[in-house]
């Protein structure tokens, strides 16, 4: 694929107006969030301007990606695999507690996103692609999907991620509790398969991760492998430059469920090329 998906000038024509989904709360935002917003513009008009002395468009060459490394590193993709997608992931990840028992310790319950296509940026425009995750989550959810198993897919045309204009590839959601499904089989856009997971490892979030819109850290990075069911020949996924999503230390004035906002990197590999 020589002619690049993303349009860096449709881009920054997009990113200026104002978007419906998701939209931008600034009650929510933390300290710091409309400088990061600042920065992501600023680095964008650096990016069009560059463009306009390039020959052709960058090559949406998913070869010449870089999945981030974790401070302590998670295990490589398996020898053979192939780099086949890379969505940013925004979306919340959800929790329960016991109401009777304010010192318990939050239990994960799954996690729920929309995936947006950002394959193109992880080919041609990597510092742009490691800032997204952070500004992502500055702009609320006002419309989050509500998969199931009837209707796993959100796809609508209208949804870009503000403030990338990158669109919808696919949604994630959990099964059951030990699950994670990614389905990158949009309605009219991308077909690149399912995949139901398990998780292989783990590392902690940098230090320095965005944290979410209360305060809170950013969640894990993980590898995740496939279970049976997976189509597209979809293997292994990477969820990584993480930003929020942990659950408070205690379940001390939370209710018995609640969700917290999160934003991640997710590289998606296969055993064939596209």
């Amino acid at each position: 694929m020589h002619a690049s998906v993303i349009s860096m000038a449709a881009l920054a024509a997009c990113a200026l107006a104002a978007p419906k989904f998701p939209q931008l709360d600034l009650d929510a935002a933390q300290p710091g969030s409309l400088e990061a917003v600042s920065e992501y513009f600023n680095l964008l008009a650096y990016k069009v301007q560059e463009s306009r002395y390039l020959r052709e468009a960058p090559a949406c060459d998913l070869s010449k990606a870089q999945q981030p490394i974790a401070p302590t590193p998670l295990p490589p993709p398996t020898a053979g695999l192939i780099l086949k997608h890379v969505a940013i992931g925004r979306g919340t990840q959800n929790y329960t507690c016991d109401a009777n028992n304010a010192t318990a310790v939050p239990v994960a319950n799954g996690a729920l996103a929309t995936l947006f296509n950002a394959s193109c940026v992880a080919a041609a425009y990597p510092d742009m692609l490691n800032m997204l995750p952070r500004v992502a989550l500055l702009f609320n959810l006002t419309a989050p999907p509500v998969p199931s198993e009837s209707a796993p897919v959100l796809s609508p045309a209208s949804v870009r991620m503000a403030p990338s204009n990158l669109t919808v590839s696919g949604v994630h959601f959990f099964t059951n509790a030990t699950t994670p499904y990614f389905n990158l089989d949009t309605d009219g856009g991308l077909s690149l398969g399912q995949i139901p997971c398990a998780k292989n490892n783990t590392a902690d979030a940098p230090a320095d991760a965005p944290r979410g819109q209360e305060g809170e850290t950013a969640v894990p990075w993980l590898k995740l492998i496939a279970k049976d069911g997976a189509t597209g020949d979809l293997q292994e996924v990477y969820r990584v430059e993480t930003a929020g999503g942990s659950a408070p230390a205690t379940c001390e004035g939370m209710p018995a469920s609640f969700e917290v906002q999160y934003s991640a990197q997710y590289w998606f590999y296969s055993g064939k090329p596209e």
